[in-house]
């Protein structure tokens, strides 16, 4: 998968270099992802924009941590072949005061929180959901244990 990232008022680091080693590790977790036609772009921005693309997009007047705008269906992802010209797969948002404050509160360095919601968006993208069932949830959640593991990071869900 391709990656166009945007950087807007986060602290210096290397977020880009973060989000591509995230990139390769949902590949390995999630094969429809390691396409090698798939684009996504990732913005690394403030809560403030975060909260006017929710509200805008999701009718959600608040913040939040990470949004996902997937651009095709699971199906669609399933059905593309390596070959051919890019395809866009969707974008994702982080928003850095919610990521730093909610990395704090865990006690966890924020470039792991970062990365934990890279792949979390990225799976979005992929079609995988945790709202509608628990069974949902714990298969998406396994899905990321294991390839944040592979990043090195532990569970974050604790088990």
């Amino acid at each position: 998968m391709q990656l166009d990232c945007d950087i807007e008022g986060w602290p210096d680091g290397d977020w880009e270099a973060l989000a591509e080693r995230a990139v390769r590790a949902v590949g390995e977790g999630e094969p429809l992802l390691a396409n090698p036609r798939l684009i996504a772009s990732i913005l690394f921005t403030s809560d403030t924009e975060v909260h006017s693309l929710n509200r805008e997009w999701r009718a959600r007047d608040k913040p939040t941590n990470v949004l996902s705008f997937p651009m095709l269906e699971r199906e669609e992802l399933d059905d593309l072949a390596p070959g051919g010209p890019p395809v866009m797969l969707g974008d994702i948002a982080l928003a850095y005061a919610t990521c730093a404050r909610e990395a704090a509160d865990k006690g966890v360095p924020l470039e792991s929180h970062a990365a934990h919601l890279i792949v979390h968006g990225l799976l979005h993208l992929a079609g995988h959901d945790h709202v509608e069932s628990d069974a949902q949830a714990d298969e998406m959640e396994a899905i990321e244990t294991a390839i944040l593991a592979k990043l090195g990071i532990n569970d974050p869900y604790g088990a």
